[in-house]
């Protein structure tokens, strides 16, 4: 009888509460609302009730004071003591004695950086580090545009694009570069580094799958890390090791869901100058149902006849590749950078880009630039057979070398030189990079400028060979990019014959 007596009791409570809740307004509508929300999904309810109760308790609980009586009272005087007395962290580590005097020689170039440079120490030196390898630094026609458009729109847009930072400007070197590339779209990004390591994560997820070259750039590198998608690497520029990856993740991963698969690699690579096989890759990625994501930072505006990359250099259509990724701050000598494909590429980066969106756009002056840049290149094709004559004129002279070689692409402008495996083997070359900056330095004593390819170890997937970095401009004639070659040749011999030879 208890137990009855006690169930009634329950009932006749329930009763009584639901009748008085009945009264309030808008309680037909939460009860509703709860007994859908409870025969579609009972653990969703269930959160929304702690939710709830939580809330309650956190309102109604007392307020915490984190004031404590223990302190100790200092005097006015004592704080300003201990204040005076205190001395911050220094942000950045001292240098040691090796990296001190790598800075110290790094030379200073006074006004632009063109073919023909003048240096802090008053030396005037032909310049084949940098990346003005068409001359447009400087350019008048660029530099009027350029003024122009800051007296128009002022020096930056101070806004993300898709805020309030886009200007007709940024719109018009859209376009530019879609009609360049011909592709039917484009979008501009206002820092070169971030533009690759902000379009594959706006495309690639975690579960998805990316096929990269193993000697990709720290930019794509990071990209591809920020993405959390199955990384799977192939020998670099190898295409049967690239088929053999392909088929291991076809293999590996059949039977379950789908997922998006993109091969990511360069088209000139910046570590080596040497070419992707674009054709090859292509074959690939239709064979296996993947898509391409090609970065063209350091081709664009240098391979093909009219520069427009390894499309133009193979005789392929644009749009056979997903996306066309390439910076503006290389032989454009502009700022920032440009991802092309389709409509649906270009859109979707707009509200997934990360670059895109939280980043201020570029400066309208910049866009500007690239958009002169481009319409140069077009109107000059030229300047095009001048570079390959120069880069052919220098690799006749430097591949003679005995001590170093060039895995560079005979056609690619950008020549890296590393020593060969016959030298370190017979000479005592403790430190490469020491023996190759000696070169560097070298060079500059006898008036040319060139530089060693640097990366931080730390923060690249694979190792990168020591390397000297070398970029052939237009702006320098034949002859003079023969007597260039010659001093590194010769530079590169007096090095060497400071180097002991090992004894067997």
């Amino acid at each position: 009888m208890a137990f009855h007596d006690t169930l009634v009791y329950i009932n006749s409570t329930v009763e009584s509460i639901s009748a008085q809740f009945i009264r309030i307004p808008g309680s037909a509508i939460v009860l509703r609302y709860v007994r859908s929300s409870y025969q579609n999904d009972p653990m969703r309810s269930f959160l929304e009730l702690c939710l709830f109760l939580f809330a309650v308790r956190y309102f109604l609980a007392s307020k915490y004071s984190f004031a404590k009586k223990d302190f100790i009272k200092l005097s006015t005087k004592e704080v300003d003591d201990l204040v005076h007395e205190w001395t911050p962290e220094p942000l950045v580590a001292p240098l040691d004695e090796v990296d001190q005097a790598e800075v110290d020689k790094i030379p200073v170039i006074i006004g632009i950086s063109g073919p023909k440079v003048k240096l802090s120490t008053g030396k005037s030196v032909m310049n084949l580090a940098s990346f003005n390898m068409l001359n447009l630094l400087g350019n008048e026609q660029i530099r009027e545009r350029a003024i122009k458009t800051v007296r128009e729109n002022g020096v930056g847009a101070c806004g993300p694009s898709g805020f309030y930072g886009t200007q007709e400007v940024h719109i018009q070197t859209e376009k530019d570069i879609s009609n360049f590339l011909r592709v039917p779209a484009s979008i501009i990004y206002a820092q070169a580094f971030n533009t690759i390591s902000s379009t594959i994560p706006a495309f690639a997820k975690r579960g998805d799958i990316i096929v990269a070259d193993s000697a990709i750039g720290l930019a794509i590198q990071k990209g591809i890390l920020i993405s959390r998608s199955t990384i799977r690497w192939f020998q670099h520029n190898d295409m049967d090791d690239l088929e053999r990856v392909l088929q291991q993740v076809h293999n590996d991963f059949k039977g379950q869901p789908l997922t998006r698969r993109f091969i990511v690699t360069e088209g000139l690579f910046e570590n080596g100058g040497d070419i992707a096989d674009l054709p090859k890759i292509l074959e690939l990625k239709y064979k296996y149902k993947y898509r391409l994501i090609l970065d063209e930072s350091c081709s664009i505006g240098v391979v093909g006849k009219t520069g427009r990359g390894l499309t133009e250099y193979y005789n392929i259509p644009a749009t056979e590749v997903d996306m066309i990724v390439g910076s503006l701050a290389t032989t454009m000598c502009a700022g920032g950078g440009f991802c092309a494909g389709s409509e649906y590429v270009v859109q979707h980066q707009r509200i997934s880009g990360n670059g895109y969106v939280f980043s201020a756009a570029l400066p309208g002056y910049l866009a500007a630039t690239a958009s002169e840049a481009m319409s140069i290149m077009q109107s000059s094709p030229e300047i095009f057979t001048q570079l390959l004559a120069n880069t052919r004129a220098f690799r006749a002279i430097i591949d003679k070398m005995n001590y170093m070689y060039s895995p560079s692409d005979p056609d690619s402008p950008l020549i890296h030189l590393q020593l060969n495996p016959e030298v370190l083997e017979s000479r005592k070359i403790d430190d490469e990079d020491k023996f190759l900056q000696d070169v560097v330095d070298e060079c500059i004593a006898n008036g040319v400028l060139i530089s060693r390819n640097k990366v931080v170890p730390s923060q690249e997937v694979f190792p990168v060979e020591s390397t000297l970095k070398i970029m052939i401009t237009t702006g320098l004639t034949k002859r003079e990019t023969e007597k260039a070659a010659a001093v590194v040749k010769a530079a590169v011999s007096k090095v060497m014959s400071k180097v002991p030879k090992i004894k067997h």
